[in-house]
């Protein structure tokens, strides 16, 4: 059983929280600060179409990179156009990108990453735009070796060729590396599809979707994950 070298993160609800409703209070605050004339729930309902077209598309490998600043603002663009609302898409988004900038940390993220650190290199991946990604890290207090995001690598997980580059930059074999992520697509998916050992973090015992794979290792806390490491995985 090759031993685990390296532990590479994912950010969003592996490492800080991103409960469902956050968006929402931003939309308030951004139709507050604009003075625009409708709800948060009529501009969620009108901007969430556009963001879930995007995760699909963005993984397509003849479509250009699309940051998620574009893609958000452009949802902002067509929902404000819809809504007939003389709304800012740009400050709109802008705001919410501070707002997502300040999540935090799950309660055991500290410890537990900075037990792993005595056992592993670690390193993060995750899909975000850096105007986000980066301010965010800075409310955790430990750090990485090396961070890749994918406006940085200008590709999305769960395509294999983002782990395949950060796997090169840290001069490591996919087998000696363990990927924790929250999203059974993206985390699991994405680093299987590599040969890198998989671990899900499921802290609200979501079911597995049947048509994506099935993950070795599962734990419901990044607590577990030290010891999880010392007994050693396998594929």
């Amino acid at each position: 059983m090759p031993r685990i070298t390296t532990v590479i993160f994912d950010m969003y609800e592996t490492l800080v929280q991103n409960p469902p409703g956050t968006g929402k209070i931003s939309f308030a605050k951004i139709i507050e600060q604009q003075g625009l004339n409708t709800t948060a729930d009529k501009l969620w309902e009108h901007w969430l179409p556009a963001n879930e077209e995007f995760g699909i598309t963005r993984v397509e490998p003849d479509r250009p990179f699309q940051s998620y600043f574009d893609a958000w603002k452009g949802g902002f663009e067509r929902s404000f156009s819809i809504l007939k609302l003389d709304g800012d898409a740009q400050a709109a988004t802008e705001h919410f990108f501070r707002d997502l900038s300040k999540r935090g940390p799950y309660p055991e993220t500290d410890e537990a990453v900075a037990d792993v650190q005595k056992r592993c290199r670690t390193a993060l991946l995750s899909n975000a735009d850096d105007g986000f990604l980066m301010p965010n890290l800075e409310l955790l207090q430990v750090g990485f070796e090396m961070i890749l995001s994918s406006e940085q690598a200008q590709i999305y997980k769960p395509r294999p060729e983002l782990f395949q580059l950060l796997l090169s930059r840290l001069g490591v074999s996919p087998d000696e590396t363990a990927y924790v992520g929250d999203r059974q697509l993206e985390d699991i998916f994405g680093a299987s599809q590599m040969g890198i050992h998989p671990i899900w973090v499921n802290r609200d015992d979501r079911p597995l979707h049947p048509d994506l794979p099935t993950p070795t290792h599962r734990i419901s806390s990044l607590s577990e994950l030290p010891k999880l490491l010392d007994k050693g995985l396998a594929l």
